[in-house]
């Protein structure tokens, strides 16, 4: 009888590490495993593993993948974005992979591998789409387990991380409401422009893609951060985050061309 096995990959840049879980992962009769040492490497083994038909299951990834986390007023380009075109190993915190993962490859489950429990980190990795957040230092059984569960659709905490997730998360939801207000404030050419500069666009690149005057951008910039109360632009796409405003397409059509020059 063929055995239906698990697909796991494990991300961290501590080799020993990663290459020591992945055999013991591997001796388990119904897991098959591979190891990356970084996020663009993580991400280059899923898109090969699903142009060969064989996808990965559940990635297991570092929580300090990178050298730390997010702190969740900073906010992140999408990772798929992050990895260089030439291939090269740039630098993609474990929390912004999962967010990554998560929208490129919705099927895989990720469980996040922490050195210690920090409600606020975990909470974050929720938030990024992770099934489960694991000590490092867990049994091989534990992390078996977690990792089954996972697949189905279970989500997997340490107990003694619950009441301080659930604090975290429903202060993340406060903050989301509050944000979501301010940004219905805005007019709809407001809420263009901030796009924009969620997007990464400088006012004169906004100029350029709204038919507007760098002084009307700059006009309309002032306003959003008025508005959102804020005193940076910094800010104002930190709290659009947290509101779901997305970065306007900077690939497709220009989506106002209402305004004139002034």
């Amino acid at each position: 009888m063929s055995v239906i096995r698990i697909r796991v990959l494990v991300v961290d840049d501590h080799r020993i590490f990663a290459e020591s879980l992945a055999a013991a992962l591997a001796a388990e009769p119904d897991v098959e495993v591979a190891a990356a040492g970084s996020g663009p490497a993580a991400l280059r083994c899923l898109e090969r593993a699903l142009a060969d038909g064989r996808g990965f299951d559940v990635m297991l990834v570092d929580a300090d993948l990178g050298g730390g986390g997010v702190h969740p007023q900073s906010p992140r380009v999408p990772v798929a974005r992050a990895v260089p075109d030439d291939g090269g190993e740039g630098l993609v915190d474990g929390i912004s992979l999962v967010a990554g993962v998560r929208s490129a490859y919705p099927a895989v489950r990720t469980v996040v591998l922490a050195e210690k429990d920090d409600p606020r980190r975990a909470a974050l990795a929720l938030q990024a789409g992770a099934s489960g957040w694991v000590a490092k230092d867990c049994s091989l059984q534990r992390l078996l387990a977690v990792i089954r569960g996972v697949l189905r659709d279970e989500t997997h905490l340490p107990p003694a991380l619950l009441t301080g997730v659930l604090r975290e998360l429903t202060a993340a939801r406060k903050h989301r409401t509050e944000s979501e207000r301010l940004v219905e404030s805005l007019t709809p050419r407001e809420r263009e422009v901030l796009r924009c500069m969620v997007a990464g666009l400088g006012r004169k690149a906004v100029a350029e893609r709204l038919f507007l005057s760098p002084h009307t951008v700059r006009t309309h910039m002032q306003n959003v951060l008025g508005k959102l109360g804020v005193h940076s632009t910094l800010a104002a796409v930190a709290l659009a985050r947290r509101a779901g405003v997305g970065p306007v397409d900077l690939a497709g059509d220009v989506v106002e061309r209402g305004g004139q020059l002034a």
